[in-house]
């Protein structure tokens, strides 16, 4: 046997054998194991209404109906909130595309509520940096409430009670603010109908 040979043939065992412990039984070992420590998130933490996936609670909805909360902005396009196409648009706050796209956002919020003179939350015009962000702020849950309230012929101190029921609490007190889920919120408001 010359050196090459008693070099290749332990490199090629070892090449199989790691394949096969990483490539295949590793892998298969993390989706048993997360499947049955976790199976809510490890099959996309799907939101079922009526026997039937609704949405994701880790992906945020196009919603543009006045009847239900919007969400922030998709960064991803030409589809909104496309899992596939996640990301930021990566674009500083002076870019005059992003200052353009968060006038018109404002204008919008702003069409959609005329009566509504109080500041407009950041999170309602400016994408999260996955683009899909389904959270939004107390803040920017509040902001809607009149607005939803009216479209839906409710009083308004019942959808803000809502919004408070709906509020999640950081895991840690000090990582993290709390968040309203917008697809959450909207089933619970459709639920009151």
């Amino acid at each position: 046997m010359n050196d090459k040979e008693s070099i290749l043939r332990p490199t090629l065992v070892m090449l199989a054998v790691l394949t096969i412990l990483v490539g295949g039984i590793y892998p298969a070992l993390v989706a048993f194991g997360a499947r049955a420590l976790f199976p809510q998130q490890a099959s996309g933490s799907l939101i079922v209404k009526d026997g039937k996936p609704v949405g994701s609670e880790l992906i945020g909805q196009n919603f543009t109906d006045p009847k239900h909360f919007w969400g922030r902005p998709s960064a991803t396009s030409p589809m909104p909130y496309n899992a596939s196409a996640s990301g930021g648009s990566n674009q500083g706050p002076l870019n005059p595309a992003l200052v353009e796209a968060v006038k018109a956002r404002v204008e919008a919020l702003r069409a959609a509520d005329p009566g509504n003179t109080a500041p407009v939350p950041a999170d309602l015009v400016t994408a999260s940096a996955s683009g899909l962000d389904p959270h939004i702020s107390p803040a920017a849950a509040r902001y809607q409430v009149a607005r939803v309230a009216r479209a839906r012929g409710l009083p308004p101190e019942k959808v803000a009670g809502l919004v408070d029921q709906h509020i999640e609490q950081p895991w840690l007190p000090l990582v993290g603010e709390p968040v309203v889920n917008v697809l959450r919120l909207n089933l619970a408001l459709d639920a009151l109908q």
